[in-house]
Formats: structure tokens, C-alpha cells, sequence
């Protein structure tokens, strides 16, 4: 498929809604606390704007009704506003935990059951799935199973917006972005770009398919897996010569990265760093930023070199390796050199 142009997309959910498709549980959640707070608000606006009509109408001017000649204390009037003051930070306090706890579970969703990685590039999505299957401005996701979406951009900012999921991530060129879901009902839902990202912004479309288990698995044989994420890693790590200094096949001394995923890691400057993702990706773009400790900082930087694709099909592959991974290729590669 050719990434240039990105494909027509149907419509999906259309009509008028008042409120977005609820597909998934935080969804629901997330549309809970939104009503609360209308509803509060309304509560609050209501009680205000009636008092004010109906002390302005009650001792309004010329009214000889009104008894105005026993007026409460200043001291009366600052326990009343002090205990509704008190009464409204403690509900809106509370309001502020709730919303909390929903925005933090939504960055840190449970174990996932696959990974997929999203690319946005004017003016499109492109998606890879675990088995190397790829998309443009659509993502076929299972019902039911959660998801986690590892979400960059290729060029200018750019923002994943599915508004069915209630999932939103504001994407910065150079930084990876993580989101979550667990869809519970199949269908198709709108995936819009909700940052301003160029002359054909509002061309930035795409939907979401969720299926049936059954039906995906249908659907991702039709597609004909590609090559993974981590064996079109490990071509590119070749290509680039990566393997020649962390090989061990070069007089170039560099970190052995069998196992590093996970592992902690000693830096020059006498500080332990984990070697997540982040630690990876700063590694093949800013190779500076932690160097180990006992090695020289000589690797260059790939900045410029590497599309974010390729950066995650890289960062896939040093994931992948177990220890003792490297030191068995290379004993392969020397007994085929010896036949």
C-alpha cells in the first residue's frame, strides 16, 4: 500500500449523538464524572442565579413589604459563607480525586495483551501490528482484550483522538506515547488527528474496527503476516552496522545488549538507569545522554537516519534478545565461515 495517499474511509456512526458512543468501560467511567460535574454545576448555578432573583425581587426598591430593620450580624453572615464555602471545596475536592484516579488509569492500564505501534505523518495513521501486518488509517483490534498503543510522530505534532474510547494523546516528534483500551463492543469508531498538523489536517482520518476474536484472526490471515517488528529490527540493526561493535566483531569495544531489556544499567556518572524503552531510544538518538560506564561515548547518533519506524522495529529487536542470544550467533556465523 502506498503510504503517500491515504485510502477513502467510510463513514462511521453517523447521525447526531449528544454524547459520543461509549465503547469501552472508561468510556463510561469518564462520562460518569462528566455528568457529575454538569450536574454540580447546574446545582450551583441554579441556587445562585435564584437567590439573586429572589432577593433582588424581594427587597427590591419601593418594596415596603420587605423588613429590612433586622438585618443578621457580620459575624452570622461569615459562618454561613465560611460552612458553604467549606461545603462546595470539600464536594469539588472530591470531584478532583475522582478525576484523578480516572486520568491516571488511563496512562497506566493493565498488562496488555498485544502491543501495536501508531506512526502519525501528514496526513496520515500508519499502524503495524506485533505479526508485521500493516495499515493506514485504520487499526482491526479484538473485542474484549486490552490494547496498549505505542503512539509517535514522524514529522510535526500530532494527536491519536478515538472519541468512542475517550482516549486522547498529544504526539510530539522524538517522544513515544503510550495508550490503553479494552474495547466491549464491536464495530467501526472515528479516529480523528486532534492537533492542527498542516494544510490537510482535517483530511487526517481513520477508524477503529473492533471484531470478534475469531473474525480478527480471520482478518489478520488474510492479510498475510509480514515480517515481524523484531526481525525487520534485526535486519535494520545490521544494515545500520550496529552489529559490528555490539557484536564483538569489531576492535570497537560497545555494550553486549543480550538481555537488556529490564536489566539496570551502570552509567559513567555513577547512576543506574533502567533499560526500558526510553533508555533504548535515547541510546540509538542521543548516544550521550547515558553512556555506560567503562566504555569510551564514540557511537555516533542515528538522528535523521532512522524514520520513527524504523526506531521501533530497532527498539523491538533489542527487546527481543535473550542473554546468550549474540554469543550463539556467533558461533553459528563462525562455523559457517569454517565450512
Amino acid at each position: 500500500m502506498n503510504d503517500e495517499v491515504a485510502p477513502y474511509l467510510p463513514e462511521v456512526e453517523k447521525g447526531l449523538h449528544l454524547i459520543p458512543t461509549q465503547a469501552t468501560e472508561h468510556a463510561g467511567q469518564v462520562d460518569h464524572l462528566y455528568f457529575a460535574l454538569v450536574g454540580a454545576s447546574a446545582i450551583i448555578l441554579l441556587m445562585v442565579v435564584g437567590l439573586i432573583a429572589f432577593f433582588g425581587f424581594r427587597y427590591r426598591a419601593g418594596n415596603k413589604t420587605a423588613n429590612r430593620s433586622n438585618l443578621p450580624s457580620t459575624r452570622t453572615e461569615n459562618r454561613v459563607e465560611i460552612a458553604v464555602l467549606a461545603a462546595m471545596l470539600t464536594v469539588f475536592m472530591g470531584f478532583f480525586a475522582w478525576a484523578t484516579t480516572l486520568y491516571l488509569d488511563g496512562y497506566r492500564g493493565p498488562e496488555p495483551a498485544m502491543t501495536i505501534d501508531v506512526v502519525g505523518k501528514q496526513w496520515m495513521w500508519k499502524i503495524q501490528h506485533p505479526d508485521g501486518t500493516r495499515e493506514i488509517n485504520a487499526l482491526h483490534v479484538p473485542v474484549d482484550e486490552v490494547i496498549q498503543l505505542r503512539v509517535t510522530s514522524q514529522d510535526v505534532i500530532h494527536s491519536f483522538f478515538v472519541p468512542a474510547f475517550r482516549i486522547k494523546r498529544d504526539v510530539v516528534p522524538g517522544t513515544e506515547k503510550t495508550a490503553w483500551f479494552r474495547a466491549t463492543e464491536p464495530g467501526e469508531y472515528r479516529l480523528f488527528c486532534a492537533e492542527y498538523c498542516g494544510s490537510f489536517h482535517s483530511r487526517m482520518l481513520g477508524k477503529v474496527v473492533v471484531m470478534d476474536r475469531g473474525d480478527y484472526q480471520a482478518w489478520l490471515t488474510r492479510q498475510g503476516s509480514g515480517r515481524t517488528l523484531a526481525t525487520a529490527g534485526k535486519q535494520l540493526f545490521e544494515a545500520h552496522g550496529c552489529s559490528g561493535c555490539h557484536m564483538g566483531k569489531s576492535s570497537v569495544r560497545a555494550p553486549s545488549l543480550d538481555g537488556i531489556y529490564g536489566r539496570s544499567v551502570a552509567l559513567q556518572s555513577g547512576e543506574v538507569i533502567l533499560a526500558d524503552e526510553a533508555y533504548i531510544r535515547d541510546s540509538i538518538l542521543q548516544p550521550d545522554k547515558h553512556v555506560a560506564a567503562g566504555y569510551e561515548p564514540i557511537m555516533p547518533s542515528f538522528a535523521g537516519q532512522l524514520t520513527e519506524e524504523e526506531i521501533l522495529r530497532i527498539v523491538a529487536y533489542i527487546k527481543s534478545l535473550q542473554p546468550g542470544d549474540w554469543v550463539k550467533a556467533s558461533v553459528n556465523g563462525n562455523e559457517g565461515e569454517s565450512q
